[in-house]
């Protein structure tokens, strides 16, 4: 019978308290970060009401990330992952500091927001793919679709929370007030995670570097070329997320054009669309899915496909407000199953990389979208571009269920439980 390893001996033994402390510190960092993003975005949305400035804006959070991703992956693999995610969390709180300052000495420029929103992207560019796949080395597997359906619900949950702290701050302090806030919050996770959380090194990563940088990147490619699904899964995924871009990111300047430059509206559409991920990530977690994930991904995707279709010609604010709720649902029911099937069919030594490159795509094809959709939105109306893109989103959702071999990969995985050698 298999010997159970340390690190599955520590897994099994203390998961429970790991994730705990783990997820804490995580929801305290995205809180500072969800303030910062919102004050950050609303100010650029009402500050010049432009598509081609919002698109800029979107670009310099993306672009960054896409460019580190290929070494952040590798890092993910090589080195100690809950360093790198320490790492990170420092960056970002260091430029908000610096941001904070400059502001208050009086210097505004819209470029200088630009040029922060990419440092800050760095920053989740190194610790993205180590969050990813951290958390197979703390959850067992059998546990993996509840853990990230209920980390789902926490981030939803600070999404909720942060548009409704954001707004207030700004209507009755500064924007320097959030950035500080942020630096604060982001020490809170620093120590929690550094003092707290003890996981054992994962193989690669205790195991002497033989390889170059390039190498294992070049190995990560070839897994993924090699592996049953994963090349068919990431070209999916590359179309859906550019088509993703005008819902993403075109729509609270579609609010502002349509109903009102007011922040409450902006904040409204914020909360609706959290608090419909909140009961999305509680629904997951709870029901966890068909049992092929890939079924599981295509309801969601359906789902979104037809509400952005919706938003596109709905013409009154509270009805656009329970469409984006609904919308809200659907991101956790298809990220967690995409998640976890990553987590489970994937080699922990690769899972870094893989990671990577999953960060690679969201962050290059967005941008892309935007490059698109955000200079026709100041030449086409942007409830048109809603419209176009979610009847495209529903025609990739029929491709990508009649695909057998992503049908093949969503089902589960079948596997004896290691144990203790008598």
């Amino acid at each position: 019978m298999k010997k159970m390893t340390s690190s599955e001996e520590h897994k099994n033994k203390h998961w429970k308290r790991d994730i705990i402390i783990f997820l804490s510190s995580q929801t305290f960092s995205l809180f500072g970060s969800a303030l910062v993003q919102y004050a950050i975005m609303w100010y650029v949305t009402l500050t010049t009401k432009s598509g081609m400035m919002m698109t800029l804006f979107i670009i310099c959070g993306f672009i960054p990330t896409f460019l580190l991703s290929p070494f952040a992956g590798v890092w993910a693999d090589r080195f100690n992952r809950k360093n790198l995610i320490i790492i990170a969390d420092a960056m970002i709180a260091v430029v908000t500091l610096i941001l904070a300052i400059t502001f208050l000495l009086g210097y505004k420029e819209i470029w200088l927001l630009f040029a922060i929103a990419a440092v800050r992207a760095l920053g989740a560019g190194i610790q993205t793919p180590a969050v990813g796949a951290i958390l197979p080395q703390i959850v067992p597997e059998d546990k993996l679709t509840k853990v990230n359906g209920i980390n789902g619900s926490l981030q939803a949950l600070m999404m909720f929370v942060a548009p409704i702290v954001s707004a207030t701050l700004l209507t009755m302090a500064t924007i320097e007030v959030i950035f500080f806030i942020d630096v604060v919050t982001a020490a809170i996770a620093i120590f929690t995670i550094a003092f707290f959380l003890k996981i054992p090194l994962h193989k690669k990563a205790a195991d002497e570097q033989t390889t170059s940088y390039l190498d294992d990147f070049k190995q990560g490619l070839s897994y993924i070329k090699n592996h049953s699904f994963l090349k068919t899964f990431f070209i999916f995924f590359a179309f859906f997320f550019v088509l993703m871009a005008p819902a993403a990111f075109l729509t609270p300047l579609q609010v502002t054009r349509s109903f009102g430059d007011d922040y409450w509206r902006l904040t409204a559409i914020e909360i609706a669309f959290s608090i419909g991920m909140m009961a999305g990530g509680a629904i997951i977690a709870s029901w966890g899915g068909f049992r092929n994930k890939v079924y599981t991904m295509t309801v969601a995707n359906l789902i979104m496909g037809v509400c952005t279709l919706v938003l596109g010609i709905v013409p009154v604010f509270w009805i656009y407000l329970a469409v984006m709720a609904v919308f809200g649902v659907a991101i956790p029911v298809f990220n967690t199953p995409t998640t976890v099937m990553l987590q489970e069919k994937v080699d922990p030594n690769y899972l870094g990389r893989i990671f990577g490159v999953f960060g690679m795509i969201s962050t290059s094809m967005m941008p892309i979208g935007m490059l698109i959709f955000g200079p026709l939105s100041d030449i086409v109306e942007i409830e048109w571009l809603l419209v176009g893109t979610g009847v495209l989103m529903l025609v990739l959702s029929i491709f990508f269920i009649r695909n057998k071999r992503l049908v093949e990969a969503g089902l589960p995985v079948i596997k004896e439980a290691p144990v203790e050698q008598d």
